[in-house]
């Protein structure tokens, strides 16, 4: 007589998943199975930030949910990283224009260590000491910055693109911008 394998989904538990209260309140983002409640700290969720705050233009913004805790059937979720796709970014970056990058690490005001990765497009063609000026102009502007923002007012500002304007007016003086973009926003 052969023996039978167990079910393991039989013994499986569904778990709903909701979103970080920086995204205003009880969003439910789905369900989730697991074994138990040990098996299922600290896994990823990637989903839209669209669906997240129903803003069109978080369309091609990608959010990275970590579940941190458990309360009975319902996982809270904290944020991971926000980031954008590289066929966004290719579409940005058009000829005879010069783009300039920043990676800044620093801590929020709430010792939250983060990593900002940002990216700046000039309306044409800049040379390598413009473009130089401009990378080291965002990095000091991002550096002044952070440590007196939270968490949840750097998430905030990002989502509603202060940060990106507040940029793209620090760095007017040097060439003229098209575009400010925060590639990725990660939390560590």
């Amino acid at each position: 007589m052969a023996l039978q394998k167990k079910d393991n989904w039989k013994f499986k538990k569904w778990f709903t998943v909701y979103a970080p209260a920086v995204f205003g309140g009880n969003i439910v983002v789905g369900e989730m199975p697991a074994n138990s409640d040990k098996n299922i700290l600290n896994r990823n969720i990637r989903i839209s930030l669209n669906s997240l705050t129903n803003n069109p233009s978080h369309m091609y913004t990608t959010a990275v949910l970590k579940v941190n805790e458990v309360n009975g059937d319902n996982l809270n979720t904290k944020l991971s990283e926000l980031r954008l796709p590289y066929s966004y970014l290719r579409s940005l970056v058009r000829r005879y224009r010069s783009i300039s990058n920043s990676r800044v690490e620093g801590v929020t005001k709430d010792g939250i260590k983060t990593v900002i990765k940002s990216l700046v497009v000039t309306r044409e063609r800049s040379p390598h000491t413009k473009i130089v000026g401009i990378r080291k102009e965002m990095t000091d502007y991002i550096n002044k910055t952070l440590p007196n923002l939270t968490y949840d007012e750097v998430v905030k500002s990002i989502m509603e693109g202060r940060l990106q304007s507040d940029i793209k007016s620090s760095v007017e003086h040097i060439a003229k911008v098209n575009r400010v973009e925060v590639v990725a926003l990660e939390f560590k």
